[in-house]
């Protein structure tokens, strides 16, 4: 049994909505964050990326960062361009990219179901990361970005949401990066137990992206438990703020790698090496992206190859060894190339798909990396099976887009 419920959620008005709705904090540097908030006061970065604000040699976890996300918080605040709604309510989002929309309910979740197993996981979290957000939430409490969650769709939601969306939503806006956003509170007491009582049917819920955050809010969620001698489970710090899309309407992009060095293998050597485990062949022509599981695409030296995993290279019986990313690293990446930690090791790094294989080709031919994989993205149902399965998979392997707008909707944790 899921518990999600409404709140009264701290967000900008629909005049000012898309010069404060920003990408979220992770998916730009600081450097990339100062140049898209340049010009635009109101930009949500200046919260979530604070630094933005700094010295350009501020240091991203210091004090300071964080109290001044507080201050640009704030001041927004008085200055009314984010408000608090008077009533607690749910929210429809519909996020629009290439055509492809996906629609899921805002709320709260509670932190003990991260604990209980209800909110599964499928990734590890790093300590910095997760500390990170942990500061940032208590500096401002309230969570400033939403949870990407999923569930396994429901019909009932679904008409529901769908009936919904019929109507004219409040927030309507196309953001720089040509996503449609669209938002349609929905505040009647009887919508709002119907959403309640819907996903008390719901066994599981499913973190999608953004794990470090469910890590942090699940921290602040038990510590002012403990701290509190006076506790009754219904305070709001208890909840903390998710988006939930049922897995249907999910894409994961693919995840990609590349390598700085060939571990003292010579280019010619490392392809014959790579026979061992792949049929290896020259793409003449056409596009190299891979179309199915068990087939990657090389980019070394100016030359797309194919490789196309041989039998015994995986585990169907094990969700984890079934994955192609586990292919890459068990057949080349640590074996050839000694790349053992993914989450550690400075020679390797990881490019979203949504990039596209130019990227992977760009900074191979520049010199930066020495090698490219491309490969295809994994399913929503292996990331549900993984996680049903309490396995977690390996660093950075999905990637989905589009991904959530930050300034939409803030939970005070008061």
């Amino acid at each position: 049994m899921a518990v999600f419920k409404p709140f009264r959620a701290i967000r900008p008005s629909a005049d000012h909505v898309k010069a404060v709705a920003s990408r979220p904090y992770d998916v730009l540097n600081s450097n990339e964050a100062r140049q898209e908030a340049e010009g635009n006061d109101l930009s949500f970065l200046h919260v979530v990326k604070p630094e933005i604000d700094l010295p350009v040699d501020t240091d991203p976890y210091s004090d300071a960062v964080y109290d001044k996300g507080k201050v640009n918080f704030q001041d927004l605040m008085s200055r009314g361009i984010l408000n608090q709604d008077p009533d607690s309510s749910f929210y429809i989002y519909r996020l629009t990219m290439d055509g492809r929309s996906q629609t899921g309910l805002v709320g709260c979740c509670f932190f003990e179901e991260y604990f209980d197993g209800i909110i599964k996981k499928h990734e590890l979290t790093r300590p910095v990361k997760e500390n990170d957000r942990v500061r940032h939430v208590e500096c401002l409490n309230a969570n400033a970005e939403p949870v990407f969650f999923s569930y396994r769709g429901k019909s009932s939601i679904n008409d529901f949401v769908r009936h919904k969306t019929r109507e004219t939503p409040e927030y309507n806006f196309i953001a720089d990066d040509q996503i449609k956003h669209e938002l349609w509170p929905i505040s009647n007491t009887e919508d709002t137990k119907f959403i309640t009582d819907a996903f008390k049917e719901v066994p599981y819920l499913y973190v999608a992206d953004g794990h470090h955050r469910t890590a942090a809010a699940a921290r602040i969620g038990k510590k002012r438990k403990e701290e509190n001698l006076n506790h009754t489970g219904k305070e709001e710090y208890n909840y903390f703020l998710t988006v939930l899309f049922p897995d249907d309407e999910l894409k994961i992009f693919d995840y990609n790698r590349l390598v700085k060095d060939l571990n003292g293998l010579s280019p010619s050597d490392f392809l014959t090496k790579l026979e061992d485990s792949f049929i290896v062949s020259q793409y003449r022509e056409g596009d190299p992206q891979p179309t199915m599981i068990r087939e990657f695409s090389l980019y070394l030296e100016g030359q797309w190859y194919r490789l196309l995993a041989k039998d015994g290279c995986w585990d169907e019986n094990d969700p984890v060894g079934d994955l192609d990313v586990t292919i890459l690293s068990e057949q080349v990446l640590t074996p050839l190339l000694n790349i053992v930690d993914l989450r550690k090791d400075n020679r390797i790094d990881f490019v979203g798909g949504i990039r596209g294989l130019s990227e992977l080709k760009k900074r191979v031919d520049s010199g930066e990396m020495v090698a490219a994989f491309a490969l295809y993205p994994v399913t929503m149902e292996q990331l549900l099976t993984i996680a049903d399965a309490g396995e977690i998979m390996p660093p950075k392997t999905t990637w989905f887009e589009p991904k959530l707008r930050s300034g939409l909707f803030v939970h005070d944790l008061e």
